[in-house]
């Protein structure tokens, strides 16, 4: 059957989606500013190994419409559903990279598991970041609002300033290009909209009401969530 390349939000916002591969499906949900090529290399590993894989572009992202509105947490992840209503995915893992872990632990909550099988959450932002009195290890809410000033004031500035930790030193500078040409071509009020919406999402009490078998890979030195 042939899958189609645009799921249609409850918006009308046409989101692009690939679908490559047959089998158990795997929905990946990418990073901040990524789009779905960014999981090129794991897809063509988890096709060899009999997984269908379906790799979504958020509204205003990659190949997906760009609504002026619709960066909220509700509606991004009333996206998620939407692609994975109409590819007709059952028994899905989600694999959510850094800040998809918020889409994917909120759909979960929003509209329950019946669809999924289990989660892996790779760097994620969850459940909350900000730092408060009931919240301590966490990052100061000074530290989250400079940041999203200085990303608003020169977003090529502050990503040439902080990429560093991201990067293995022995990345080949094609590859940092690549990523900074993909993170640079989301508009700035759509990188900040969402930026805002994800920096602020307490989920807190939608980690804790997850039923589904959850795998979570977080390094040490992570610099956008870290440990604690």
């Amino acid at each position: 059957m042939v899958q189609p390349l645009y799921a249609t939000a409850g918006d009308g916002t046409k989101l692009f989606a690939q679908d490559w591969g047959s089998g158990r499906p795997m929905l990946l949900l990418a990073a901040w500013t990524f789009n779905s090529s960014i999981w090129g290399s794991q897809i063509v590993a988890l096709n060899a190994n009999g997984f269908r894989c379906v790799a979504p572009d958020r509204r205003g992202h990659g190949r997906s419409d760009m609504p002026m509105a619709g960066y909220d947490l509700d509606t991004l992840t009333d996206d998620v559903a939407a692609v994975i209503e109409q590819h007709d995915l059952h028994d899905v893992t989600i694999v959510a990279h850094s800040m998809g872990s918020i889409e994917a632990v909120n759909y979960l909550a929003r509209h329950g598991a019946k669809r999924i099988a289990r989660l892996v959450l790779v760097a994620p932002t969850t459940p909350f970041i900000v730092q408060t009195e009931d919240n301590p290890d966490a990052v100061p809410r000074a530290m989250v609002d400079a940041q999203i000033a200085a990303i608003a004031q020169d977003f090529s500035k502050w990503m040439g300033e902080n990429e560093a930790p991201f990067f293995m030193p022995d990345t080949a500078e094609v590859t940092r290009a690549w990523i900074r040409e993909m993170m640079l071509s989301v508009p700035l009020p759509v990188a900040l909209a969402r930026r805002k919406t994800i920096s602020f999402a307490d989920l807190r009490a939608a980690a804790s009401g997850i039923d589904r078998p959850t795998l979570i890979v977080h390094g040490d030195n992570d610099a956008s969530a870290p440990s604690s």
